[in-house]
């Protein structure tokens, strides 16, 4: 069955060459897209959709969230924005209303926060663990996620919890919670800031998860300077989240970790930034022009979680960049799908397990679409605050939008 979403005023592909289209269309069949070129060249299709003029980019490609979790925050968030600082022991909080949910109370959480995200355009998914904290609960938390979301991050290594050291915390983290929730995700990723784990626990998680097979991410540079962005790129990670923080040695080392991407296949590690979270913890905003300038890719994502950052839209975040993080509209959309399956390596269709590609609109690629309401993506920014997403397609299938 072949769909045909044609007069699509301005088609923002995302693609190798960042290809803008005007007045194009996209044929989907199945799950796939099978055709991208001039509307009036469009080949015939079983339905067809006309856009009317409006602008379609590729589905938003969220990089990094917190999504399996229960309970409420919002005393804390209001401490401070009365004038508290942000520190990392809030995440007790949330364990402690997380363990006490039943599955199926996590389950009903966590599908609809997927749909209030894929009703704003986001068609591509990742979460972590790291509101359990145990064995049973980590393992717990990955399968849940594992049922529902694209990509599952293992984030034991969040947080020490209570009653327990570090040291005898990393042996649960490195032994049998890293076994146990192997079958049910990805990634592993660890909090390198201060008041979680330092350097030589950072690194001793990531060379776990990385004999396991896992492929690494890394919290680093929240809450000021330290070793998260270098050691992200010793370990080969695919990407080092948050990164408000950054010296010019951190800014080397990425820009480094790209300098023999080519031909042999080499990738760096991607600077995902975060800049919702940045304005709820009142952090400086992440670097993201002087990255780009510095031939560094970034991601943009949405970092929805109960503490720093409850907000799954993508458009606020791309909105944020271009308005104070002086990006352009193209580079800020870029970021937020191109750059979001660049951290996940799913930029292309050569994945180890053969998905589709996604973050981009090509022939072959997974159909997710993002109409909006504007003839242009630049409304998301010109007109800060409106809800744009008209349609949403998520790999080939319309999902219903809030409109």
């Amino acid at each position: 069955m072949s769909h045909l979403i044609t007069n699509i005023g301005e088609l923002m592909t995302q693609d190798a060459a960042g290809t803008v289209l005007s007045d194009a269309a996209v044929v989907i069949e199945g799950e796939r897209i099978s055709w991208v070129g001039p509307a009036a060249q469009a080949p015939a299709a079983d339905t067809s959709t006309d856009a009317e003029g409006r602008a379609v980019l590729p589905g938003w490609v969220d990089s990094h969230t917190h999504l399996v979790f229960a309970g409420d925050r919002t005393a804390e968030f209001e401490a401070r924005m009365a004038g508290e600082s942000y520190s990392a022991g809030g995440i007790a909080v949330t364990t402690g209303a997380t363990r006490q949910a039943s599955d199926e109370e996590l389950g009903t959480l966590l599908s609809g926060r997927i749909r209030e995200a894929v009703s704003q355009g986001t068609t591509y998914l990742e979460t972590k663990t790291g509101y359990g904290l145990s064995v049973a609960e980590e393992i717990r938390s990955a399968r849940i996620a594992a049922a529902q979301v694209d990509e599952v991050t293992y984030l034991g290594a969040h947080l020490v919890p209570d009653g327990l050291d570090a040291d005898e915390y990393l042996d649960l983290v490195c032994g049998p919670m890293l076994d146990g929730v192997a079958p049910y995700v990805r990634w592993a990723d660890v909090f390198c800031e201060r008041g979680a784990f330092d350097e030589d626990q950072s690194r001793r998680v990531l060379e776990a998860a990385r004999n396991a097979g896992l492929g690494l991410r890394v919290h680093g540079n929240q809450l000021g300077h330290g070793p998260g962005v270098r050691l992200a790129v010793e370990m080969g990670a695919s990407s080092v989240d948050h990164v408000s923080y950054m010296d010019d040695a951190d800014f080397a080392a990425l820009a480094d970790s790209w300098a023999g991407r080519g031909a042999g296949g080499a990738r760096g590690t991607v600077a995902t930034c975060l800049p919702a979270c940045d304005l709820s913890t009142r952090q400086p905003l992440a670097p993201g022009r002087e990255l780009l300038d510095a031939g560094v890719p970034i991601a943009l994502a949405s970092n929805c979680n109960p503490g720093t950052s409850y907000t799954s839209s993508m458009a606020y975040c791309v909105t944020t960049a271009v308005l104070q993080m002086k990006l352009s509209v193209h580079e800020a959309v870029r970021a937020a799908t191109y750059g979001g399956a660049l951290a996940l390596h799913r930029e292309t269709g050569e994945d180890r397990d053969g998905a589709r590609a996604v973050g981009s609109i090509a022939v072959g690629h997974r159909a997710d679409l993002h109409m909006l309401d504007a003839p242009s993506a630049t409304h998301l920014a010109y007109r800060p605050g409106i809800p744009m997403t008209f349609r949403v397609w998520r790999a080939g299938k319309e999902f219903a939008t809030r409109r």
